[in-house]
């Protein structure tokens, strides 16, 4: 692979990560429309809002099983347009049934596409020999931003689902297409693994690098669900809390999301380069400590401006978890990687499933602030297990401590 090469598959892989954004802001910035359109009602719509999760996981559980047959670049070219197409029938419909069908097809096809989006980038992570994955995710939030743009202006100016949709995958469709030529699954030189460094990929042991094991998997898993219960209490929470608890008119408590999504590009744009410098394993501990510090800041703030400190921490901290993760998965799998980011994808939706529910009835049944802290003890979690980021777990599987006798070679 040529160097040209390497930089054009990362910047399509670019574009799809901004594309993915734009497409979900979209839907789930408008669910009050949507649930408008089909007269939802209140007590069918989290059916609804569940479904696409579970289908997603079911989605990437599907994708780990295509991959050891077609390469990821062939799902992630015609999932990318399926999404969009799904997209454009949550508008375009009007019985109960067509939003019913269209958001299965969004929840399947978007397991498959996040799925082989992140085994593109840790492929083509291994490729440089450097860390590159946090840069397709700050792609993801530029693009979640500017999708939330454009939702707030289809209500702003009361245009329709259908209006509002069209003209974005008129554009965004052609473009996915496009620039799905230069997809690339990256190898080192002359076709082989470059070694392992701290920021970058590692060669493996037979251990590590062969059959996929779960149970050195499941740290990874773990992290995966504690990061995406805390950024799905924010996303779901953080204007009902600065409203009703800390006593925020209703414009600002529109602003935290908002503050959110825009710390957490900031932090995924320098993020790759916090791991060169520092390595994976320092940058998620750093992540951790200011993401639970957020919640506890949230948790015990006075008023609405230091709430919004706390979740300006929030979207620092918790940026660099997931993106780290999955790349943590292809250094300790790198003879499989591709179905360790699968397996390992499932427990976003996970996380993303169990975070509302959980903060809402630990809310209702004690107190909201009391709810905070839940999320943030789940985010220190992620401090005992730390060590699965660093290169010695590519070496010698898991958790595990690298021997440190005076053979180890």
């Amino acid at each position: 692979m040529t160097d040209a090469g390497l930089r054009h598959g990362r910047a399509s892989l670019g574009l799809s990560f901004g594309v993915q954004g734009v497409a979900f802001a979209l839907l789930v910035t408008r669910i009050p429309a949507i649930q408008d359109q089909y007269g939802i009602s209140d007590g069918l719509l989290p059916v609804f809002l569940a479904a696409v999760p579970i289908l997603a996981g079911a989605g990437s559980v599907a994708t780990e099983k295509v991959v050891a047959r077609v390469r990821p670049s062939l799902v992630l070219r015609w999932a990318q347009p399926l999404v969009l197409l799904a997209l454009l029938g949550v508008g375009a419909g009007r019985e109960m049934w067509h939003v019913a069908v269209a958001l299965g097809v969004f929840g399947l096809a978007v397991g498959a596409l996040d799925a082989s989006m992140n085994m593109l980038g840790v492929s083509l992570q291994r490729a440089y020999g450097r860390s590159i994955m946090t840069g397709f995710h700050a792609a993801y939030s530029l693009g979640g931003i500017a999708g939330a743009t454009l939702a707030w202006a289809g209500a702003r100016w009361e245009l329709s689902l259908l209006a509002s949709y069209l003209p974005v995958v008129a554009v965004l469709l052609p473009a996915a297409l496009i620039g799905s030529r230069w997809y690339t699954e990256g190898k080192g030189a002359e076709g082989k693994l470059p070694d392992c460094t701290e920021a970058g990929a590692g060669t493996g042991s037979e251990s590590a690098g062969g059959a996929l094991s779960f149970k050195l998997l499941l740290p990874l898993c773990l992290i995966m669900t504690f990061a995406y219960i805390g950024d799905s209490t924010v996303s779901n929470w953080s204007a009902k809390y600065l409203q009703d608890v800390l006593g925020s008119s209703e414009q600002l408590a529109t602003v935290p999301y908002n503050v959110y999504m825009v710390t957490t590009l900031l932090g995924r744009a320098v993020g790759d380069l916090g791991v060169r410098r520092f390595g994976a394993v320092a940058v998620v501990r750093g992540g951790s400590l200011l993401a639970a510090g957020g919640f506890a800041v949230v948790a015990v703030a006075p008023g609405a401006w230091v709430g919004m400190l706390g979740f300006t921490m929030l979207g620092f901290g918790l940026c660099v978890i997931v993106p780290q993760t999955f790349a943590a998965a292809g250094r300790m799998f790198p003879g499989n990687s591709d179905a360790a980011v699968a397996r390992l994808n499932i427990f976003n939706y996970v996380g993303f499933l169990v975070g509302s529910p959980l903060v809402g009835a630990l809310g209702d049944a004690w107190s909201y602030r009391g709810a905070m802290l839940v999320p943030m003890v789940l985010v220190l979690a992620t401090l005992v297990y730390a060590r699965a980021f660093g290169p010695e777990t590519a070496r010698y599987g898991g958790g595990h401590e690298r021997p440190r006798t005076a053979d180890v070679g």
